[in-house]
């Protein structure tokens, strides 16, 4: 009767410490879980940005003018709230007189501020009817030629209460560049 009574004791403390170890580890994965959520969504915001900026680059290359491409980049980027979130500049490279590289037009739309999302290519000078390029193009247009530059910036926020504990590890702002 004695080892009886030892046995369920001992039964009944293992089960306490299952239970124990149990929360550690549903803890653990429940961290890892929405960790990987937050991460996957900013890999797919990303491929987005970079699809909707080759797609901008090549309908203004295509003859359609920096509006209409701009108004398509918008109306395409559904999974995105790029008024809100976002910031797009569609900018004509072209060489002046003085075979310098210089932005000729440029369109813009989006709602976060141009003061953490200019653009890096540079913006037009509208009172001296020059805009300026930096040296770093990958590829300067030829003479009567155009390069068109599509430039994405988007304020990624984290969904879960992970990702925003973890804010220091994934960006805040994606970016990105089609040159065509």
């Amino acid at each position: 009767m004695k080892s009886r009574r030892n046995g369920r004791k001992c039964l009944l403390d293992r089960s306490g410490q299952a239970l124990v170890e149990f929360t550690f580890v549903a803890a653990m994965l429940l961290l890892l879980i929405f960790g990987l959520i937050d991460f996957c969504r900013a890999i797919s915001v990303r491929e987005v940005i970079t699809n909707l900026s080759r797609e901008g680059s090549n309908l203004a290359s295509r003859n359609t003018s920096l509006t209409n491409a701009l108004a398509a980049i918008v109306a395409s980027a559904d999974p995105l709230n790029i008024t809100n979130n976002g910031r797009i500049y569609i900018s004509e490279v072209m060489l002046n007189a003085k075979g310098q590289p210089w932005i000729t037009n440029q369109v813009t739309w989006g709602g976060i501020s141009t003061n953490g999302a200019a653009s890096k290519v540079g913006l037009p000078d509208s009172a001296a009817n020059t805009g300026w390029i930096p040296t770093t193009t990958p590829s300067l247009p030829q003479p009567n030629q155009a390069i068109y530059v599509t430039e994405i910036y988007y304020s990624f926020q984290a969904a879960t209460p992970v990702g925003k504990f973890l804010s220091f590890a994934l960006p805040t702002r994606l970016y990105d560049a089609a040159y065509f």
